[in-house]
């Protein structure tokens, strides 16, 4: 499948924590850095997510939002 969105990082799942609704997955993608995705539950349970899982992050976003 080809995506259009270049940020693409692989990683290994290190969390889940699923709600009734909503679930964070939290994403080790090496080098000390961890990215956290808010999803479905039901992703979760259609892609069968769970911790150790090789999984890539895809982010495409039209801005970066810096505080400081």
């Amino acid at each position: 499948m080809k995506l259009s969105a270049r940020n693409q990082l692989k990683g290994t799942v290190i969390s889940v924590d699923k709600g009734p609704i909503s679930a964070k997955v939290k994403i080790d993608v090496g080098g000390g850095n961890t990215i956290t995705s808010t999803v479905t539950a039901e992703t979760i349970d259609d892609l069968g997510l769970k911790d150790g899982d090789a999984v890539v992050a895809i982010i495409k976003s039209s801005e970066v939002i810096i505080g400081k």
